[in-house]
């Protein structure tokens, strides 16, 4: 591997994990989203579709921004996950694989908001963020796509090296 290659994985590393820390913390510390909020019983919601249509029944009262947070969140909250993942792992360079990591990490998170009863444990938050983990991983498949092609146009003189002509 060269150089480059490895600084380019290393700050991969160092952003992937400076994710997780941000994830988890507006997933259990955030006082912004309610998570210092410990509730006596448990909450869950095992209905597929209920608390996103709940959500958009009620964004007039709720507001836009709450609706926003919720729906649009869930899915960007996993965008990073499936984009930096097939980046550390060449098993995870299949959507499949990727989608069933990005569910696991949810459903995990999901089981923990539900035993330490800081926030929801809600169906619809694991489709949500296994859906941003999808998004994620067609972002990087789509990058690596436009930098291959990108390589393959730089290298017109055909001599491997990567000046334009």
């Amino acid at each position: 591997m060269d150089a480059n290659k490895k600084r380019r994985r290393l700050a991969a590393g160092i952003l992937f994990v400076l994710y997780f820390v941000v994830l988890f913390y507006f997933l259990f510390f955030s006082e912004e989203m309610g998570r210092t909020y410990v509730t006596q019983t448990y909450r869950y919601n095992l209905v597929p579709f209920k608390e996103i249509g709940r959500f958009i029944h009620y964004r007039e009262s709720l507001g836009w921004r709450t609706v926003f947070l919720n729906i649009v969140g869930n899915v960007a909250a996993f965008l990073p996950f499936g984009t930096f993942l097939p980046i550390f792992s060449t098993r995870c360079r299949r959507l499949l694989n990727t989608a069933l990591y990005s569910f696991e990490l949810s459903l995990l998170v999901e089981l923990l908001q539900l035993v330490f009863k800081v926030g929801t444990f809600d169906v619809d938050d694991l489709m949500l963020n296994t859906l941003g983990g999808i998004i994620g991983f067609l972002i990087y498949v789509a990058v690596v796509h436009v930098a291959k092609k990108t390589g393959k146009r730089e290298d017109k003189d055909g001599d491997g090296s990567k000046e334009k002509a």
